[in-house]
């Protein structure tokens, strides 16, 4: 839709899958109350793109138009009137707007300030609940639909790759142009008037061009991190933003703790990364790690902690009364208590011609940006547990064929029954159990890979364009090193592996199943030793160990009254 139409009001864009719910007479009351009424003229700019912004708005009467911004000026692309909420999730967040807001029909609006939607769902629950499953869905659409930011460069380059991995893991909206399939990459890198060899680029909002940008960069013009200069010492550090992490913000914060909360890469950890969870109590139809972390990340703001990334640990230190730790980018975060939650990843796969295709299509996760890269071509998912299931099954929504190679004797010995009797009905997904992969081949990319059959020796030749790899785990926990007791793997020691004897019999100390070696620090989810992989553990831990916090502070006169 064009921005100089005729003077005539557009007509309202329809409701699509509830993300623009029209809300009732008395809803609106309640937001008012909570807001300022405004009156409204034609052109009146509520917001533009690339601006913060710190307020909801919603409309009373006239209509409201979403403008699109890029190289080719401004359009309209919906329309919005009585009874419909405007924004969407980012702008919650701290983020710039993706798209502006102009008054297309004079009339009025109720300005509600963003920290006061957490009054609003104390006020009215069903309200509450109707606004945040609004904008989880708003977001959901603009991420598909390939709105926001422009990441420009070769599905081979690594930098590419963790640019990509990035918005993925954030759950950024972004659309990706690749050099090496888009028709259309070439013209638009002449439109930006950047060489080939200039890329990645990342173009915001606005025609703002960022040229090859670090994560901490991109998070910063994103609003997702802003520098840590407070000197004062919070209650408590979580270090890791996956379920266990989350869980342990969400718990610490609504007890009264002043909590911070860094991760190295995103809100979510790899369960972000996770398509459908099945088996997470509550949710009897399934949900997306995606939406589960993403409602933990608001209702973890909502009570006030301060959750920042990307921010690595990268050195912590005892202080007497409190922790020290150091971030990437020369920051601190000074803490009473820490939680370490910073979990684990996927171990490289040894096989020989590895170093030759993992920049270019050997993945450690399944999102929509490798999906994308794979369109239809074969692929291999090697692994048996959980995260490798429900991989292939969404791979096998566009691929040909998806080939499951699981090392053990049968699917379900570390698979969920009902992921294992859904991918043995895919007709897409080969299963090859007792089977490991030997070697890769290719030579710019991937071609194929050969695979031997534990039980007879057989070799195959699976012709593949790419491999996802599910085994193991390496736990993140390289800054701990001296700090508190590892395993001979790096997993934290905590509990009864801590626990020493004096005459064979009686254990010294009898440490709490979180506590680790050294007090005031304890650890929770999969970069703990003997911890059970399955989300809701790993939430089930995070808020054990907000328990064990409490009772430390007061062990050290530093008890925290609960609101």
């Amino acid at each position: 839709m064009s921005l100089d139409g005729p003077e005539r009001s557009p007509e309202e864009t329809p409701d699509s899958h509830e993300a623009f719910p029209r809300l009732s007479t008395d809803q609106l009351d309640v937001l008012e109350g909570w807001g300022e009424r405004r009156s409204t003229e034609v052109g009146d700019v509520l917001y533009r793109v690339g601006e913060g912004v710190g307020e909801v708005f919603v409309v009373l009467s006239g209509r409201v138009g979403i403008v699109a911004s890029d190289l080719d000026g401004e359009r309209l692309i919906q329309v919005h009137g009585q009874g419909r909420l405007l924004g969407e999730l980012g702008m919650l967040q701290g983020q710039p707007a993706l798209f502006g807001a102009r008054v297309v029909q004079a009339g009025e609006i109720v300005a509600v300030p963003s920290g006061q939607l957490g009054d609003v769902a104390r006020q009215d629950s069903v309200l509450g609940e109707t606004i945040l499953r609004a904008y989880l869905i708003r977001r959901s659409h603009l991420i598909d639909g390939g709105a926001g930011m422009r990441i420009v460069g070769s599905s081979y380059a690594p930098d590419t790759r963790r640019l990509l991995e990035f918005a993925t893991r954030n759950r950024l909206p972004h659309k990706w142009i690749d050099l090496e399939k888009d028709p259309d990459a070439d013209a638009f890198l002449h439109r930006m008037n950047v060489a080939s060899k200039d890329t990645p680029v990342v173009v915001l909002g606005r025609g703002r061009l960022f040229r090859n940008p670090s994560n901490s960069v991109l998070a910063t013009e994103l609003g997702l991190r802003t520098s840590l200069t407070d000197a004062t010492v919070c209650d408590l550090l979580v270090v890791g933003a996956g379920p266990a992490g989350l869980a342990a913000s969400v718990y610490g914060a609504s007890d009264g703790l002043e909590v911070t909360t860094v991760d190295a890469t995103a809100v979510g950890g790899q369960a972000s990364t996770t398509s459908r969870i099945e088996n997470y109590l509550g949710f009897p139809a399934g949900i997306s790690g995606a939406e589960l972390t993403e409602r933990a990340g608001v209702q973890a703001a909502r009570f006030g902690a301060r959750v920042i990334v990307p921010a690595a640990v990268t050195a912590l230190t005892s202080a007497g009364d409190h922790f020290r730790t150091e971030l990437d980018g020369h920051d601190q975060v000074r803490a009473r208590a820490l939680i370490v939650a910073s979990g684990a990843r996927y171990r490289r796969l040894d096989v020989p011609g590895l170093a030759r295709f993992e920049t270019a299509n050997v993945y450690y996760e399944a999102t929509v940006n490798e999906r994308h890269a794979c369109g239809v071509e074969p692929v291999a998912v090697i692994g048996g547990g959980n995260s490798a299931g429900q991989a292939a099954v969404f791979l096998a929504d566009t691929a040909r064929v998806v080939y499951l190679l699981v090392r053990d004797p049968n699917l379900g010995a570390k698979m969920s029954g009902y992921l294992a009797d859904q991918i043995v009905s895919d007709r897409r997904i080969k299963v090859m159990t007792h089977t490991q992969i030997r070697e890769l081949h290719g030579d710019a990319y991937l071609t194929s890979i050969e695979v031997e059959d534990t039980v007879n020796g057989a070799r195959t030749d699976l012709s593949v364009r790419a491999l996802f790899v599910f085994i193991g785990a390496q736990p993140q926990s390289a800054w701990l090193t001296g700090v508190v007791e590892l395993d001979e793997h790096g997993f934290v020691l905590t509990g009864s592996d801590l626990d020493t004897e004096t005459d064979g019999v009686l254990p010294v100390h009898h440490r709490a199943i979180l506590e680790t070696s050294e007090p005031g620090i304890f650890a929770a989810g999969d970069v703990r030793r003997g911890a059970t992989r399955r989300v809701a553990a790993a939430m089930g831990e995070g808020a054990i160990a907000v328990a064990l916090v409490n009772q430390y502070l007061a062990s050290i006169g530093h008890a925290v009254r609960h609101p």
